[in-house]
């Protein structure tokens, strides 16, 4: 059976914010300060949910989970991906793989990577294999470099039976 592709990216930056826990990939990394947002401002997350969405062209996080919604007050931004993994098998397509970087000057991600990829593997239902998470820094340059936050870029490919239902 023929299948179909798409491919999305998405992109988000969170500021950093005193007495906050940090999340990204939905682990908890110890630091002085975490990141500021209406849900628990997973920004690996975020950008995720935006690439899954804008590959199925179902919109981005903003419209699906708007901060002006009590209900995601302080919410894991798991449960928006395990929403929008839903949404995404509704609109008729599997995920095959998805690929983030996460851009921080501190703190250091690369203990984190592998605990971050089993859980993105876990709440979208793939094998390991099939998520890919990396990080770097800009080298001391511009917001992420002067430690004023975190960003995240991701790619997701998406694949629809030829004849599935939209």
């Amino acid at each position: 059976m023929a299948l179909n592709f798409r491919i999305g990216m998405g992109w988000d930056v969170h500021a950093f914010a005193e007495g906050r826990p940090l999340v990204l990939g939905g682990v908890t990394i110890p630091f002085d300060r975490g990141l500021l947002g209406h849900s628990d401002a997973d920004v690996l997350c975020h950008a995720l949910c935006d690439a899954l969405l804008g590959a199925a062209a179902l919109g981005d996080i903003g419209l699906h989970f708007p901060d002006s919604d009590p209900r995601y007050r302080g919410v894991s931004s798991l449960v928006l991906l395990e929403a929008v993994r839903d949404r995404i098998r509704g609109a008729g397509y599997g995920i095959v793989n998805v690929d983030v970087t996460v851009l921080a000057q501190k703190p250091k991600i690369a203990p984190y990577i592998l605990p971050m990829r089993r859980t993105l593997a876990r709440v979208l239902e793939l094998a390991e294999e099939a998520v890919s998470v990396k990080a770097t820094t800009t080298e001391g340059l511009g917001f992420v470099g002067r430690q004023e936050g975190i960003a995240a870029c991701a790619v997701a490919l998406l694949h629809k039976p030829q004849g599935a239902a939209s």
